[in-house]
């Protein structure tokens, strides 16, 4: 027994000692790779330089056949940059910001989508590169032969009278506006719709119904699926004030007899406060919508179910504390997307 053991032991050294050897040699041969990742130290700290001028791809672009273009440029290490898009003619401007050495189409690329309205439209257009390490600026020109055009159902761009299918409601009070105006520049087109006034009485000011008959043959025409469905609207508030909301309620005919039964139905809604001043794109997901009573979440009257395919009515009211005197807010582009928010 004494010598079995002492064999099993010799056996057992030998073992760890060829172990040993192997773990050895697999980390001698591992260390011959760099044991970083991300950036080196040059490439965070060294000295800074343009390896590549700022450039666009492409000196003229048609956004209006889905067409993207991007921008160009390399430094030698990583810094902080923005490319600032501006019209010569309307003001229009993109803005895009980041952090690398590169400039690419991963980072830097235009759709034709615009940050501060009205949207781009045809016209020379200068981007300016900022870069933040140096403090530099670079300069690159772009031809913009077609504005980008959005999909979607569009429920109302306010450039024509409002539809007589439509039901119109404006309080008696003071400086009461509910009409397209062009008073502003518009985010889109020519004309906005202007919602404003003061009730001293009541917290609704006015408000409008879009019927579903007033959309065409096909009415809204939107597809069964709620997380696919997106509400979109431009709204603009005024820079002093802040107490007007919006309440857009969603009216479904869940039985089909082309109507919205109050009783036993579904009517979804969505509030929208403390917008920032100027235009904004606000976008919500249908699925997203909730059943509300007195702005209160509330157990749904019909089915329960949120089904955009049966959207019977969109209503918009213009809400505000009675004795905080006059509300405004303006509104543009009023339109539902599919699979994505709206981009303009």
């Amino acid at each position: 027994m004494t010598n079995s053991r002492s064999t099993y032991s010799r056996a057992s050294i030998r073992s760890l000692i060829l172990l040993g050897i192997f773990i050895l040699a697999f980390t001698q041969c591992t260390r011959t790779e760099d044991p970083f990742e991300g950036p080196s130290m040059a490439e965070i700290y060294g000295e800074f330089a343009i390896m590549e001028d700022f450039a666009a791809s492409t000196a003229s672009i048609d956004f209006s056949t889905g067409q993207e273009m991007y921008f160009t440029a390399r430094f030698s290490r990583m810094t902080s940059w923005k490319i600032e898009i501006t019209s010569s003619g309307s003001g229009s401007r993109k803005i895009i910001e980041g952090r690398s050495r590169v400039l690419d189409a991963s980072n830097a690329s235009w759709d034709g989508s615009t940050t501060v309205f009205p949207v781009f439209k045809p016209g020379q257009c200068t981007a300016v590169l900022t870069v933040e390490a140096d403090s530099s600026t670079h300069q690159a020109s772009v031809n913009v032969t077609g504005g980008l055009i959005p999909g979607g159902k569009v429920v109302s761009d306010f450039e024509t009278p409002i539809d007589p299918k439509w039901t119109l409601f404006v309080q008696t009070g003071a400086n009461m506006s509910f009409k397209p105006e062009s008073k502003i520049a518009a985010p889109v087109g020519a004309q906005y719709f202007d919602m404003g006034g003061a009730v001293a009485w009541d917290w609704l000011i006015g408000l409008f119904h879009v019927p579903q008959s007033a959309m065409g043959a096909d009415g809204f025409d939107l597809p069964e699926n709620a997380d696919q469905v997106y509400f979109n609207v431009v709204l603009y508030r005024p820079d002093t004030l802040r107490n007007g909301f919006l309440l857009f309620r969603f009216s479904e005919d869940e039985n089909g007899d082309g109507t919205f039964t109050e009783a036993s139905e579904d009517q979804y809604a969505v509030e929208v406060h403390d917008m920032d001043p100027g235009w904004n794109i606000v976008s919500f997901k249908y699925a997203d919508l909730q059943y509300l009573i007195n702005g209160s979440p509330a157990t749904p009257k019909g089915n329960g179910v949120k089904n955009p395919d049966k959207l019977n009515m969109l209503s918009c009211l213009l809400l505000a504390d009675p004795s905080s005197g006059y509300a405004q807010v303006l509104m543009d582009y009023m339109v539902f997307t599919i699979g994505e928010p709206l981009k303009l």
